[in-house]
């Protein structure tokens, strides 16, 4: 199924992302296999760590030839908010099959 464009007003605005997301699913790799090298996390898992984490950054969005002015998170923050989520995720674990 192709995606189509979200347009606003007949203006594609779909390539508009936020500049956290990519830095998001970069770092938690790395808290996973860091912190909680021993534990099994499933798909569900993973998905709901990534969403915690970006609700709980805030968004960083530009369009392709904006001017990004330097309101960035460190990695520190980042993944603090990762571990963060990792810790909420496993105290309250979803499960498909349950």
């Amino acid at each position: 199924m192709l995606k189509q464009p979200l347009k606003i007003k007949g203006v594609d605005v779909s390539k508009i992302r936020n500049r956290n997301e990519s830095r998001a699913a970069d770092l938690i790799p790395q808290i996973l296999d860091e912190y909680y090298e021993d534990y099994i996390f499933e798909d569900l898992d993973i998905q709901d760590i990534y969403a915690l984490t970006l609700n709980m950054i805030p968004a960083g969005y530009a369009q392709p030839g904006s001017i990004v002015l330097s309101n960035r998170l460190s990695d520190y923050e980042i993944r603090s908010q990762i571990r963060n989520a990792v810790e909420r995720v496993l105290d309250n674990p979803t499960r498909a099959g349950e």
